[in-house]
């Protein structure tokens, strides 16, 4: 956990040409040009990190391919001094992935066509986990010597939807799969929600996860809170999602991130096919807001708040 002595600050990162993870990984719309591109301007405002996601059915429709595009990415994220934080399976958004074509952004949508990883059937399906452990570990196993990669995400906000107990098997399995694989990265599964229906999942990530990981999209007040209650538990902690404007911003989170020394990846880079410049439950069809919900860049490369550029690279030197 070398690298986690410095400050960490980077960003959840798809490619602006990518509506999702499918579209990011499959052969046919994978872009390096725009991941290197990005990743550019990522590291020109100082962050060394970034977290993506990957996705099971990338994988099983190509598993020797998918590895080569994994790879590649992380060739170009170590040319600018970036380590990522990969994501193996997700809960959120649409709960039916399909390989191949992905659909066009509903217009004004919020993450239209984002997808959970592996999805709700097969999450509630014992008899698929076989599958699943056999992606993990060749993931695991292939890059879990990478030094190019900072940490494993094993699971992003397991129990969306009222689904919190029937997420806690297959988060202890894949923990266990992960662990068998005996990689060098700390692994970690970050906590989401504070509600009561959480609170086994809660305990169970806090205790296992070697790095203590949290998503925070509240204001500087409540941030500072949070940070003080996870302290307690003695581990390094990692916010992996902030930055919801009008309310977790930049210019007053950011700094308590670096008065705590608590390492930060804001929600987006560049404004994109996810389309979350537009907030959640944004109405098919909405104008592009005054004030952005997400991201940092337009796709040309300008900043959307120059203030928020020069916040990132001051708080960075």
């Amino acid at each position: 956990m070398k690298a986690l002595n410095q400050w960490m600050v980077g960003c959840n990162f798809i490619p602006s040409t990518a509506i999702n993870q499918l579209e990011m990984w499959q052969a046919d719309t994978f872009d390096p040009g725009t991941i290197d591109r990005e990743l550019g301007w990522a590291a020109g405002i100082g962050m060394n990190t970034v977290r993506t996601y990957l996705h099971d059915l990338a994988w099983e429709a190509d598993a020797a391919g998918f590895k080569q595009r994994l790879d590649k990415f992380l060739t170009l994220a170590s040319r600018h001094g970036i380590r990522p934080l990969l994501v193996i399976f997700d809960d959120c958004w649409n709960a039916n992935p399909n390989p191949g074509k992905q659909p066009a952004p509903v217009p004004g949508v919020h993450n239209s066509g984002w997808l959970q990883s592996p999805g709700s059937a097969a999450v509630n399906d014992p008899r698929q986990w076989p599958r699943l452990e056999r992606y993990v570990t060749d993931i695991m196993t292939t890059f879990g010597r990478d030094e190019r990669i900072l940490m494993w995400d094993l699971y992003n906000e397991p129990g969306q939807y009222g689904q919190e107990a029937r997420r806690l098997p297959l988060l202890r399995a894949v923990f266990e799969w992960a662990r068998d694989a005996r990689p060098i990265q700390p692994l970690t599964a970050g906590l989401h929600s504070r509600k009561d229906s959480f609170k086994e999942l809660n305990e169970f990530q806090l205790a296992t996860s070697d790095v203590i990981t949290f998503h925070n999209y509240q204001d500087a007040a409540d941030l500072t809170d949070e940070i003080a209650v996870l302290k307690k538990f003695g581990k390094r902690l990692l916010c992996t999602e902030w930055m919801a404007r009008p309310d977790s911003t930049v210019a007053e989170c950011l700094p308590v991130f670096k008065r705590e020394q608590v390492g930060c990846i804001n929600w987006g880079l560049v404004a994109g096919k996810t389309q979350t410049i537009w907030p959640w439950k944004s109405p098919e069809g909405a104008p592009e807001p005054a004030v952005w919900f997400h991201d940092l860049f337009r796709p040309d490369g300008a900043p959307f708040d120059p203030a928020e550029i020069r916040l990132f690279k001051e708080l960075r030197k």
